[in-house]
């Protein structure tokens, strides 16, 4: 039996086809999705996947028997007068403390630096304080002072004793002075937290474009780079800090495929909804071919055809093109693309081609399971914005100003978890997720992709700026020459006896205190820190007997993970090395 499709609607078409694909998502591993999807039309351009750009890692030995490993990456999407000798930028920093040998049993990961992550001026963090001040302020434009780790990897539930800490003096001291303290109190912790995850969430691309793109001769192990990634993707999770070790590669596994199974849906979506309105889809991808983000543009010509035609804007959350006269006399930015006689995008001079002129329409990001995010919108600026503010002006009204909350008022938990299925199945882009983490990756898109038009680009780069909610935020110009300063401020440290030598050796003392103390003494060595805001800590004397103790435990640390892990496997001798499970039993 055939179907006759004349009879459905456009919309019935690409919801009987959305079924299809949501259906194929439920039964195909999410790998397999996401080869499906980069199947799919690539969009109006051959040129429109960046080429993989080049990383590169730099070692600097650390007094004391550590290294501090910085990839590099060329940000030639960067204007030319922000890169004035090299358009390398130190991204990403780690130290890793060796115990001085070169044996990586006794290794231990310490301190990860986003070196785009700063301290925030004075009048950042006075305007961060600013209750319902969602705006940039301006940047910071030097600096010598040693970056702020974004995370110590050997202390990761250090994080979370922080976070109840913080919650419990807020609730209990700050917000009993009154709104107006209450209000600028969380408006200043919320900007904080927030600017600190976004490099956060900048940390884990550079690390998972690096691991892509430098296969050959990595200088972190895959196990350490798994690790790392899986610390920073369950950074923003409450208990993160606390999840055993062991847990953590299958946590980076289960991430990995089902961000692809998210990005292979929105693809899908915005491709169909796009294409069924006649406009034409062009995905960006990062230097390692993942695609985290697309364009949509409309062809002049079609403005006139189309005119007065009607305009589905489910999903695509933008006004009606076709009845926009702003479009008609469009000065902004626009570019001549050739097709071919089926409509397929070739190369300017191929024959029987014929040109184009497309006017980009908005940009969003395909990392949301919901529906694909809003960024830039070509004719509105602050339409991204508007959405991206409605949850925070919500949850700042309902929260801070009229002290609802959705677990102790039921009418209002009602209403909330209503109001949000009715959003979210309706792909009404009001009151959804953060655009954060997508915000965040097109920043670092925009300097690494090297094929996009530089006048797209800054035309881009200038409007993302407008969806920033944070005051203390810096735009991506500013962000390459404080990386430069900061990992020059970073290795000024690690050169000084009393500078980086000198906190290892204090790292070293402190990692010592649960091999001296039980559980009970280290909870009020804890609770005696936290009180202190950090002024206390408690480490254990130095000497040749306590270092030699601290090395066989990092040791057996490493060994008994091996074996946690070999144990898991139902076939020892056919999965392992029969030869490394019996020195390990052997230890």
């Amino acid at each position: 039996m055939t179907t006759d499709w004349s009879k459905f609607t456009t919309i019935d078409r690409i919801r009987r086809v959305a079924l299809v694909m949501l259906l194929l998502g439920a039964f195909l591993p999410g790998r397999l999705l996401a080869q499906i999807a980069s199947t799919s039309t690539p969009g109006p351009t051959p040129e429109s996947a960046a080429k993989p750009v080049p990383f590169r890692i730099e070692t600097v030995p650390v007094e004391g028997g550590a290294e501090l490993l910085t990839i590099f990456g060329r940000l030639d999407g960067l204007p030319a007068s922000e890169t004035p000798n090299s358009a390398d930028v130190p991204l990403v920093s780690i130290l890793r403390d060796t115990f001085g040998d070169r044996d990586p049993e006794n290794d231990r990961l310490r301190y990860l630096w986003m070196l785009t992550y700063t301290r925030p001026t004075a009048g950042q963090r006075l305007a961060g304080a600013v209750p319902f001040l969602y705006s940039r302020v301006g940047n910071k434009t030097s600096t010598t002072q040693v970056p702020p780790a974004v995370m110590d990897l050997g202390v990761p539930e250090k994080k979370v004793w922080e976070r109840f800490f913080w919650s419990a003096f807020q609730r209990l001291v700050l917000d009993s002075y009154g709104t107006p303290v209450k209000l600028a109190t969380r408006s200043y912790r919320h900007n904080l937290n927030d600017y600190r995850k976004a490099q956060v969430i900048r940390t884990l691309a550079v690390l998972s474009l690096y691991q892509n793109l430098e296969k050959e001769s990595p200088v972190l192990t895959g196990s350490e780079m798994r690790d790392i990634q899986a610390r920073l993707a369950l950074d923003d999770k409450t208990l993160g800090g606390i999840v055993d070790d062991l847990k953590l590669q299958d946590y980076a596994a289960k991430q990995e495929t089902a961000l692809l199974d998210v990005r292979g849906h929105n693809w899908e979506l915005l491709r169909q909804y796009s294409e069924a309105e006649g406009l034409y889809f062009d995905p960006l991808t990062l230097p390692d071919g993942s695609a985290t983000h697309a364009m949509i543009w409309v062809s002049r010509s079609d403005l006139e055809q189309k005119r007065g035609y009607d305009f589905q804007s489910r999903f695509l959350n933008i006004a009606n093109p076709w009845s926009d006269d702003r479009l008609r006399n469009w000065d902004g930015y626009r570019e001549t693309r050739y097709f071919d006689q089926e409509n397929r995008p070739v190369a300017a001079g191929t024959e029987g081609a014929r040109s184009v002129e497309m006017i980009p329409l908005a940009l969003y990001g395909l990392d949301y399971p919901k529906i694909p995010m809003l960024l830039v919108d070509f004719r509105d600026r602050y339409n991204p914005k508007k959405r991206e503010m409605s949850r925070r002006v919500l949850d700042d009204v309902i929260k801070n100003v009229l002290n609802i909350s959705k677990f102790s008022n039921l009418p209002y938990f009602a209403g909330r978890f209503l109001y949000d299925f009715v959003t979210g199945r309706r792909g009404m882009d009001v009151n959804q997720p953060s655009r954060l983490k997508t915000y965040s990756q097109l920043k670092l898109l925009l300097g690494l992709n090297t094929t996009m038009d530089p006048q797209l680009r800054e035309d881009i780069a200038d409007r993302l700026e407008d969806v920033s909610l944070n005051p203390m935020e810096n735009d991506i110009q500013a962000e390459a020459s404080l990386a430069r300063q900061q990992y020059q401020a970073l290795l000024d440290y690690v050169r000084r006896p009393d500078g980086m030598p000198h906190q290892l050796a204090r790292d070293r003392r402190q990692e010592m205190v649960p091999l001296m103390h039980g559980k009970a003494a280290q909870a009020w060595f804890r609770i005696a820190n936290l009180a202190t805001f950090g002024a206390y800590t408690h480490r254990e004397d130095a000497n040749p007997e306590s270092l030699s103790q601290l090395e066989i435990a990092r040791r057996l640390d490493h060994h008994t993970r091996f074996l946690r892990e070999v144990a898991r496997s139902p076939r020892i001798e056919v999965a392992w090395n029969v030869d490394e499970v019996r020195r390990s039993l052997a230890f």
